[in-house]
């Protein structure tokens, strides 16, 4: 009897330093999987092009359409970083990419103008929150959310974001960001 509970307790105790091993490194590989790095030569070539952090991008992407480039939103948006059509012309007026005629579902083209959008955004605002609340509700909403006292109190940055979907976007790209830099920095 004494042996078998010497036995089960060596089991027990090499069961838990297994697990004290392993399990970390179980609980990284379900996270790489959840917060994948599709798209890897792509979105290093434009982040570097328009001196972004990738794991910015990677965490925008994983926002906005978590990784199909053939995803669709109800306003109209498109790809892999989710551009309107009026979005992608423009910024592409502005940066144009080396594809001939660029499409907002191919990759490299989406890719290109919403590195392209953060980075002008970025370069604006000069400030991330307020770079993303534009990138999806808008620099006109945001410009006027600035104006506003109710929502800046510095005409610089944002203390309330008022569209609940642009917080929630916000909040969602801050949380994919920390996730990104602790899985792959």
């Amino acid at each position: 009897m004494k042996k078998n509970c010497s036995s089960l307790l060596f089991v027990l105790f090499i069961v838990f330093i297994l697990g004290v091993l392993i399990a970390p490194k179980l609980i990284e590989y379900v996270l790489k999987i959840y917060y994948p790095q599709p798209y890897a030569e792509i979105v290093e070539e434009k982040s570097q092009a328009f001196s972004l952090d990738k794991n910015l991008v990677y965490a925008v992407i994983h926002a906005e359409s978590k990784f199909d480039h053939k995803a669709e939103s109800h306003a109209g948006a498109s790809g892999l970083m989710q551009l309107t059509d009026e979005t992608f012309e423009w910024i592409n007026s502005k940066y144009p990419s080396e594809a001939e005629l660029p499409n907002v579902l191919e990759p490299r083209d989406n890719i290109h103008a919403g590195c392209a959008l953060l980075k002008l955004l970025l370069d604006h605002y000069g400030d991330l929150d307020v770079a993303l609340s534009a990138y999806n509700a808008g620099m006109g909403n945001v410009d006027k959310w600035l104006a506003d006292e109710r929502y800046s109190s510095d005409g610089k940055t944002l203390h309330t974001i008022p569209f609940p979907e642009t917080e929630k976007y916000v909040k969602k790209v801050h949380k994919n960001y920390e996730k990104y830099n602790n899985l792959y920095s």
